[in-house]
């Protein structure tokens, strides 16, 4: 059970984006510890840092310029793909797609023989993989994502179209959204979404994501939302719990209310 978050905020938004990072990374820690980072954009190309620790290494070292419209946060509890291999952690790059995904895919392999894709780095085996191969090879669609079997709570940033972010829910993982003037932040949780609110100060209109929707977000808007049918045919065989490292969580909640104290 991993742990996404993000935002995409406009021009006019006069959020603190490290801070805003910073906060949903410290909401979602709790979620799995085999890896976390984190990627963004200004104004130029998307940058991307991760790193084989838990949340509580990171949080300090979060840094995203004033300008920056897109961001994308991920902490792991790995299932396949193991995280010694950094091309297996999130934000997961394929061709022209960078995302992070919580869930299982567990028709990755034959997907991706079926379309002929090769993976982006050959030691590569993460199941993740396969959403934003089939996003670069073949555009953000619902088509593309009813391929996939499994339980998917998902975000990725096409190089094609630089300026949008996209979040998908189908299955098995829950995604919730919040909402201001010039922004829209996303999590697993409703909860990280409130350590958000606490650490800026502000409140936002918050609502869960329902299933089978693909949101596109531009320039802190939630410009077109999507219905999508996923497959629901997948089973886990036992549910995971949604906490999976306690310790960072609470660690990362101490250190963020340190770190607003100042200010």
């Amino acid at each position: 059970m991993c742990g996404i978050a993000g935002y995409s905020f406009g021009n006019a938004s006069r959020v603190n984006r490290t801070l805003a990072a910073q906060a949903l990374l410290a909401g979602i820690a709790e979620r799995g510890a085999d890896a976390v980072g984190y990627a963004h954009r200004a104004d130029g190309p998307l940058v991307v840092h991760k790193q084989q620790t838990g949340a509580s290494a990171l949080l300090d070292a979060v840094v995203l310029p004033p300008a920056t419209g897109q961001a994308l946060i991920h902490v792991r509890d790995y299932t396949k793909g193991h995280p010694t291999i950094s091309a297996n952690n999130h934000p997961v790059r394929h061709g022209r797609v960078t995302g992070i995904h919580n869930g299982i895919i567990s028709n990755d392999e034959e997907l991706l023989a079926r379309h002929g894709i090769d993976r982006d780095q050959p030691e590569m085996t993460v199941d993740s993989e396969v959403i934003f191969a089939l996003v670069d090879a073949g555009g953000t669609s619902v088509a593309v994502l009813e391929e996939l079997v499994g339980a998917i709570a998902a975000a990725w940033i096409d190089e094609r179209s630089p300026d949008v972010l996209h979040v998908a829910r189908g299955i098995g993982r829950p995604l919730w959204l919040a909402r201001g003037r010039h922004e829209v932040l996303f999590a697993s949780t409703r909860a990280a979404l409130e350590v958000v609110e606490q650490a800026l100060g502000t409140t936002f209109r918050k609502t869960e994501v329902e299933e089978g929707r693909l949101l596109t977000l531009v320039g802190g808007s939630l410009v077109e939302e999507r219905r999508w049918s996923p497959d629901r045919s997948y089973r886990e065989d036992e549910a995971l719990p949604a906490v999976r490292a306690p310790h960072e969580g609470r660690f990362c909640l101490e250190r963020l209310a340190a770190l607003i104290a100042p200010a």
